[in-house]
């Protein structure tokens, strides 16, 4: 009978995670490693809330940098921290609220959707934040007479405008994770799997969505995985996810599409940052309450239409 076996690194976090009075939350995406010592483990809105709930007065999030915000923005009264303060988001820092403001003066009057891989300064200059999940719904949420600006990622709203029909000014940011997945992966996936089920992220490009058989956030590929009835399933985002995927389906066989699809800011955190964070009480992530009254609104009003999936 196998028999686990707690490394003492875990075992110094675990006890100062008590002494902190501390939860930790990790993103679908981190190392296995980190995920498996993380009170929660989901997508970076998900958890922020899970963190709203909790009594804990210090929050670990293991994900990057937008991620710690939203939980600042939604936490105010807690302690955030960011194990490594390096960890960014590339398509984040693609905008900001500078350039947000200079294009809402170029269409007076049109709403602004924001994905919330974001700045809390740039939700902050948004109508209404979305998820990967819930960006239709919330699209088809505003008005028709409104014109919509939908920041920062181009290739989720090309897949939401395709989705729901409506004309949208889209920002030219992007995921540099998800784009170095690229169609002939999925081809050459799918030769060697005939069988499989193909998943992508609505972060990858159209060429790609083309391809799939579902196009899925994150927590919709958890809920994929657990009720189809394929063995087999070819997974179009960040490989991390593929450890929390084989862990709860461990009857089912999990493909990467491509193995170069990782984010570099993601694999940062490791399980010694996490207890050097706990240690140390670094790196503090705090929003400051103006920018994060206005961000809240925003993503106060996505929550009233739902999550999604």
């Amino acid at each position: 009978m196998a028999v686990n076996v707690v490394s003492p690194l875990v075992e110094k976090i675990l006890e100062l995670k008590k002494t902190r009075n501390a939860v930790i939350l990790a993103h679908n995406y981190q190392r296995g490693e980190v995920q498996d010592i993380a009170d929660f483990v989901g997508d970076s809105l998900g958890l922020s809330q899970n963190a709203a709930k909790t009594d804990a007065g210090v929050i670990v999030f293991c994900g990057v940098h937008f991620m710690a915000e939203t939980a600042s923005i939604l936490c105010p009264d807690k302690v955030i921290l960011l194990p490594d303060a390096r960890a960014g988001c590339p398509m984040a820092n693609m905008i900001t609220a500078g350039d947000l403001m200079s294009k809402k003066e170029e269409v007076p009057g049109a709403s602004v959707v924001c994905y919330v891989n974001s700045s809390a300064e740039v939700k902050a200059e948004s109508d209404i934040c979305c998820t990967s999940a819930n960006a239709v719904k919330v699209v088809r949420s505003i008005d028709h007479d409104s014109e919509i600006i939908f920041v920062p990622d181009q290739y989720l709203g090309h897949y939401v405008a395709s989705k729901t029909g409506r004309k949208m000014i889209l920002w030219p940011g992007f995921c540099p994770t998800h784009i170095k997945i690229l169609p002939q992966h999925i081809k050459k996936k799918k030769k060697e799997y005939p069988r499989a089920k193909v998943v992508v992220h609505p972060e990858c490009r159209p060429e790609v969505i083309a391809l799939a058989d579902e196009v899925l956030s994150t927590g919709g590929m958890i809920k994929f995985a657990q009720e189809t009835e394929a063995g087999e399933i070819i997974v179009g985002t960040e490989t991390g996810i593929i450890h929390r995927l084989s862990k709860f389906n461990p009857d089912k066989k999990f493909i990467p599409a491509s193995e170069e699809a990782v984010c570099p800011n993601m694999k940062r955190i490791t399980l010694e940052k996490v207890l050097w964070s706990l240690e140390k009480m670094s790196s503090e992530v705090k929003v400051p309450e103006e920018v994060r009254l206005r961000a809240k609104l925003a993503v106060d009003r996505m929550l009233a239409i739902g999550r999604g999936d």
